[in-house]
Formats: structure tokens, C-alpha cells, sequence
């Protein structure tokens, strides 16, 4: 088998959605951090071998959204490109799906990453109105017209929220913040404990744009306008515990703990990384950013779907023969502080180990020093096909500037799945 490495990505900077559509489809937005990353390299993007991207909410003109990206970036018509879907870890699938080409010698060098413009999650007609609509359209003469119209009524208007759906299991019927709320309570998590945990993602990225540690793997994102963005815009520099308090819950208005300080954000963002096999950095001269070595999917009870990392990464360790302590670095997505704080809480679990792992002994907490030390989507935004991607990126940069070692990016997965990925860095990042 062939060895695989990420020789080098970007990101943009995250976009916290507000009450209108963002500035960028989310073509632009992989167009924009790709379009510098290909321009550092020492091949032309047409001498790529494939463009595999991660999206979930594409809008109707980006059908095949990787075609697209793969044909703005100048890859040309020859360089075939495919997008993935697997809800919060498409960007993490398109990475995979890359490594996995490349690992079985069907590729030497691969674009892949992950974007998403929730911002602009169309909002739809209803059935009833679309089949008034079309009633309408079939309607021959003058008559068959107005008899048409009059069947018309006011309550056809009402909108369908496309993002609102995406965002409910459809089989559980629960939102992914109640999944949350089910996981909070399981696991006797605090209001106060999941505010306090919100608020340290928030300080640890501030730290880290502050520090530079960011620069190397966000660029700059410009408007036509001239309007530009250099960090993350969901960054809450001067929230405090006070003012989370003060936050209602969301999901369950009577007794919920889950809010919007403590749950990651609606957002806009992309990232995009090149995958290379050994040969082709051989070849090219390409310096290494890190080397992929494994990865892991597994399925939980879809109203317990924040649990899914647990599994994934139990499951990856155990094939690898590693713990958890041989890892320098956890980066596990931040859906919810309570996802979080639940993950670790089953991961020190005897009884979890035992009755959902099937293991003797349980796989054991991360060190909350070394789990996620710059902050996560709770502070920086969750653009839900671009996520997994982000992390894979931050993991290899951040193990970078440790001097080299171990980690794994991990997500949990709308629908009840969890991901994983191992990874591995060297040296230090000048």
C-alpha cells in the first residue's frame, strides 16, 4: 500500500450567518482558500488527478459542486472532480475517499476539502403550493385558469426552511440541539459546566489568532466590495460566563441546558487541503504538512448521535494498538459543549466501555489540555460540509508547531455516525 501525505491546505476565515444570504456561494468559498494553496505548489492544478469535495446544501446552480470548484480553479476538463455527502463529515469523507485512491495507487495527487454557505440554505414552497403551482401551469383557457386560482388559499405561502429540516433527524424527529439536550442529561452535565467549557473555546481561539498560530492555514477572504475578513467573524471576544447565563435555552425552553453560546454556529466557510502519495512528492519536491495514517466510521442510536466520535475513536485505537495518552492532540468538532463534555464522560466510563463499547476497560478521557487547545466551532462556527476538513488541517499545523507526533480530528455525525482520521506531523513550522 501506498503512503499518503497532506502536503499542504487552507482555510477560510469562517462567516457566522445572519438574517440574510452571506456574500459567498459555496463555490466561491473553496475557490478562494484552494485557489492560493495550488498556486504554492510546483505543478500546474491540471496535473491533479481528481477534486473530491465535501457540501451538503449546494445551491441548485452547483450541481456537482467538486466539478465546478475543480473547473474555477483551472484544473481543466480532463481532471475529474465528485462531491460527497456524509452530513457533518463530508469534508472529513472527501479526505478519506482522496486517501483512499491514492493508498490503492489510483492517484498520485488529490484536491480535497469541504464547503458550505448555510447563510444560504434556500427556503422552499410546501407541497400544497407546488402542486397549486402546478395545477396552474396545466391549466388551458381562460376558465381552467381562474378555477385554478381560486383554489388558491393564504396558508400555501408558508415557507419551508431547508436548513431547519437538515438539521432534524427525520426518523427520530429530534433537532441535533435535543440529541444534545438527551446527551446532557444521560450524562449529568451542568448548564454552568457546558457555559464554562463555550467560553474557554472562545478565549483559546483569541489566543490563537492573537499569537499568529492561525495565519498559516486561514487566508485572507475578500469581498467585491472590498469588505475583507482575516478570522473567524463567530469569535466572541468579550463574552463572558454572565452573559451566557443569561442565554435562554433553544431546544427545550422549560428545562433545557443547551443554548446558543454554548452550540456551535450557523456558517459559511470552506477548506481544502492537497493529498499527495509518496511518489509524487518524490517527484515534485513537495514538502510534507503531515501524513494520513488511518481512519474509522462508525454508527450509534441517531438520538444519540454526539456519541459517535466515541465510538469511532475507540475503534481506531483499538486497530492501531494505541491509547489514548499516545495521542498529542484530540481535535473532536464542537456540534454542542454538551456533545463534548459527553464524549469524554463515556470515554472514562467503565460502564459505557463495557455495555456500548464492548471493551473490559474504558478507552479513557482525553487530556482536556490537549483536546482541542485552540478552541472549536463553538468559537469559530460548524459550516457543516467544510468541518471535517478544517480539522484535519488545524490537527496537522498544531501538531506542526509541537515539534511533530499523533492525533486524531473526529466528528460526530447528524443521522447517528461517528468519524475519525489519525494523523500524523513532524517538525516545526517556521
Amino acid at each position: 500500500m501506498n503512503r499518503v501525505f497532506i502536503v499542504d491546505g487552507a482555510r477560510t476565515p469562517f462567516l457566522k450567518a445572519r438574517a440574510e444570504p452571506g456574500p459567498f456561494s459555496a463555490s466561491d468559498l473553496a475557490v478562494a482558500c484552494a485557489r492560493p494553496v495550488l498556486a504554492r505548489q510546483p505543478f500546474p492544478a491540471t496535473q491533479l488527478d481528481e477534486v473530491i469535495v465535501g457540501c451538503i446544501i449546494p445551491a441548485a446552480d452547483e450541481a456537482n459542486i467538486a466539478r465546478l470548484i475543480a473547473l474555477r480553479l483551472g484544473c481543466g476538463k480532463r481532471v475529474p472532480a465528485h462531491t460527497v455527502q456524509r452530513n457533518c463529515a463530508s469534508g472529513l469523507q472527501a479526505i478519506a475517499t482522496a486517501a483512499e485512491r491514492i493508498l490503492l495507487g489510483r492517484a498520485n495527487l488529490v484536491l480535497a476539502g469541504g464547503t458550505e454557505a448555510m447563510s444560504r440554505a434556500p427556503i422552499q414552497w410546501n407541497n400544497a403550493m407546488a402542486g397549486w403551482l402546478g395545477k396552474m401551469l396545466r391549466a388551458r383557457g381562460p376558465l381552467g385558469r381562474i378555477q385554478a386560482l381560486a383554489r388558491f388559499r393564504p396558508s400555501l405561502l408558508k415557507p419551508v426552511y431547508s436548513l431547519l429540516l437538515g438539521l432534524t433527524d427525520p426518523l427520530v424527529k429530534l433537532s441535533m440541539g435535543q440529541t444534545a439536550e438527551i446527551l446532557a442529561h444521560r450524562f449529568g452535565l451542568s448548564r454552568e459546566s457546558q457555559d464554562v467549557y463555550a467560553l474557554s473555546s472562545h478565549r483559546k481561539l483569541a489566543a490563537a489568532f492573537d499569537s499568529g498560530a492561525m495565519h498559516a492555514e486561514v487566508e485572507t477572504l475578500y469581498e467585491v466590495s472590498e469588505r475583507f475578513y482575516t478570522e473567524d467573524t463567530g469569535l466572541r471576544r468579550d463574552t463572558d460566563l454572565d452573559q451566557l447565563a443569561q442565554l435562554r435555552p433553544v431546544f427545550d425552553r422549560k428545562y433545557g441546558l443547551v443554548t446558543s453560546g454554548n452550540s456551535s454556529q450557523v456558517t459559511d466557510g470552506a477548506a481544502m487541503l492537497v493529498l499527495a502519495s509518496e511518489a509524487a512528492v518524490q517527484q515534485h519536491g513537495l514538502s510534507v504538512l503531515g501524513e494520513w495514517v488511518d481512519h474509522e466510521w462508525a454508527g450509534v442510536e441517531p438520538s444519540q448521535m454526539g456519541l459517535g466520535p466515541v465510538h469511532a475513536v475507540a475503534q481506531l485505537l483499538a486497530r492501531q494498538k494505541m491509547k489514548m495518552r499516545d495521542l498529542q492532540q484530540l481535535e473532536l468538532n464542537e456540534a454542542f459543549a454538551a456533545q463534548v463534555l459527553a464524549c469524554q464522560a463515556a470515554w472514562d466510563s467503565p460502564q459505557y466501555a463495557r455495555e456500548e463499547l464492548g471493551l473490559e476497560a474504558p478507552v479513557g478521557a482525553m487530556d482536556p489540555e490537549r483536546l482541542n487547545p485552540e478552541g472549536g466551532a463553538i468559537a469559530n462556527g460548524h459550516p457543516v460540509g467544510a468541518s471535517g476538513a478544517r480539522i484535519v488541517l488545524h490537527l496537522l499545523h498544531a501538531l506542526r508547531r509541537q515539534g511533530g507526533g499523533q492525533g486524531i480530528a473526529t466528528l460526530c455525525i447528524g443521522g447517528g455516525q461517528g468519524g475519525a482520521m489519525l494523523l500524523r506531523a513532524g517538525g516545526n513550522q517556521s
